[in-house]
């Protein structure tokens, strides 16, 4: 079982987010992916400090505040183990974006990230972030093809 979290820092002034291209890391499982900013907590830390520290070491950025939208159940997404992953959002943050080991960050326009190469069920999850109710969903993947989903709404 892998704990992670999972962020994605939005601009509203310019109405974008900021997205991570796995197009770096040796054997990720999320190459060639899109994705938001995050990673696994570390022993004795909660899921509002392994967010606030993984967007700083992935992008250089100190988040503020962080909103946690949803949780999300990925059994045996990698084929070793179940990940649950803590969904946030953030809009106040300082710094300055730095070139990430993991990938090449950009700012992309909210209207055309479903354009991006997301995985299925973050083209789905995506759209819940705005909405004021917090979210527990279980997307099942099998051989990185989404097999289908469900979501309780409170």
């Amino acid at each position: 079982m892998k704990l992670a979290t999972l962020c994605y820092v939005h601009d509203k002034e310019k109405s974008c987010t900021l997205m991570l291209h796995r197009i770096k890391k040796a054997n990720d499982v999320h190459e060639g992916k899109w994705n938001g900013l995050g990673g696994k907590l570390e022993p004795g830390e909660s899921p509002e400090e392994c967010v606030i520290r993984e967007v700083k070491e992935e992008s250089g950025l100190t988040i503020i505040s962080p909103t946690l939208k949803g949780f999300i159940t990925f059994p045996m997404f990698d084929s070793v183990d179940d990940w649950y992953v803590f969904v946030f959002t953030a809009e106040n943050y300082s710094g300055v974006i730095m070139d990430s080991d993991e990938g090449v960050l950009e700012w992309i326009p909210n209207k055309k990230i479903t354009e991006l190469n997301l995985w299925d069920g973050d083209k789905i999850f995506m759209n819940w972030l705005n909405e004021s109710k917090f979210f527990s969903a279980k997307f099942n993947y099998l051989n990185k093809s989404l097999n289908d989903y469900s979501c309780v709404f409170y």
